[in-house]
């Protein structure tokens, strides 16, 4: 995965959790494509019936993914974040001990800070925030569709809901808010995976609206993976107990969100000082400076939480004058990804078992590393003509 993860003791007591030795040993040599199980069995050195077995076997635990049925069946092994992490916690059932992996997972994510700084530092943003539409009323231009929630679920072919991975943490460490749990909303092809295994139930359109409408009465904010067509999952999130939000208010604004494309301000003329937008705001991104409401506009992620409970109307949206790049799609997001952190051999040159790809993945990610070089290779333009190049030689 480009971003990777922060090597430590408690990495590898999770890991221990989801991996036997053998399965570990097998994902390492894993490629970074979708393969078949003909493909496997051929690195795997195992046949292709052994191969499938092992592979759907890592799938029920969700440690792989897979897309498509019989010899077309083809699997990727699946990230940590955004990944096996959370789906162990969004699980219909038991398989894992879940208070055991809370545990683990808070001690990672919200003490051993490194693997939270690891995060913050991507290029481009790791997620991003929908603004709530009912916030957006003095907005006299057009709202784009990639910031309109309604119109991601509309197009969406499936949908499914899971627990809330941060809430249910924080539940086993008894420090859970009361915010509804059943909110991790996943589409198309990723829930029609956790959905085949167990881990969320499929819903229809309108359960969905309905979700998000629970999820805005309780003032959570919709943040999703940062891409413009088809993300792949959307969380609704409180400012105590989510991850993302948490390692926001603690470091600051960093690579973890890409704030909405809209931003809060307060006219003070009618301001009364109430403070509602002060306790709403789940970043922490307003307070009082000489008797006035004041919106730190480097920290506000442009929710329009705080414009939407106003009572005087006073706070409001407007359109946010430097806005942070969105990729188009997923595959543009991990490229880019690739390129900031170095590792564009490592897609380039995925066969982990031959000594020659080990060579030509260093030399690719030493070229790449001069910055002049990466630099270019990230401009938003120069990335797509990579990509449709390499799409077109296969």
């Amino acid at each position: 995965m480009p971003q990777g993860v922060f090597n430590s003791k408690t990495l590898y007591e999770i890991l221990k959790v989801f991996f036997t030795d053998e399965e570990a040993k097998l994902c390492s040599v894993m490629p970074l494509h979708l393969s078949t199980a003909r493909e496997m069995a051929k690195i795997w050195g195992k046949s292709k019936e052994e191969a499938r077995d092992i592979l759907e076997k890592l799938a029920n635990k969700s440690l792989v993914y897979a897309e498509g049925k019989g010899d077309a069946r083809k699997y990727f092994l699946s990230y940590p974040v955004m990944g096996f992490f959370e789906f162990s916690l969004m699980r219909l059932d038991n398989m894992f001990d879940k208070k055991k992996l809370s545990e683990l997972f808070y001690k990672y994510m919200n003490l051993e800070n490194e693997f939270v700084k690891n995060y913050s530092k991507l290029y481009p943003h790791f997620a991003r925030v929908y603004p709530r539409a009912d916030a957006l009323k003095d907005i006299t231009t057009e709202v784009v569709h990639y910031e309109k929630i309604e119109k991601m679920i509309a197009d969406s072919f499936c949908i499914a809901v899971g627990t809330c991975f941060c809430r249910h943490k924080m539940e086993h460490m008894g420090m859970a808010c009361d915010a509804p749990q059943e909110t991790c909303l996943t589409f198309d092809t990723i829930a029609r995976h956790l959905v085949e295994q167990g881990i969320a139930r499929e819903i229809s359109k309108e359960e969905a609206l309905k979700i998000v409408k629970k999820a805005i009465d309780h003032d959570l904010v919709q943040i999703a993976d940062n891409v413009k067509q088809s993300p792949a999952m959307v969380c609704n999130c409180c400012g105590c107990c989510c991850d993302v939000l948490l390692a926001y208010k603690k470091f600051g604004p960093n690579a973890l969100i890409n704030p909405s494309h809209y931003i809060a301000r307060v006219h003070n003329e009618t301001c009364i000082v109430c403070g509602t937008c002060i306790r709403k705001c789940p970043v922490n991104a307003i307070s009082i400076k000489k008797g006035k409401v004041v919106v730190d506009r480097k920290i506000c992620i442009g929710c329009g939480i705080c414009a939407r409970h106003c009572p005087t109307g006073s706070c409001r949206m407007e359109e946010r004058p430097k806005k942070g790049y969105i990729p188009e799609q997923t595959i543009e997001r991990v490229a880019m990804l690739a390129v900031s952190t170095g590792k564009v051999g490592n897609f380039l040159f995925d066969d982990q078992t031959s000594h020659l790809h080990a060579i030509l993945r260093n030399i690719v990610n030493w070229a790449l590393g001069f910055y002049p070089i990466k630099k270019i290779l990230l401009i938003p333009s120069v990335i797509k003509l990579a990509l449709k190049a390499l799409n077109k030689n296969g």
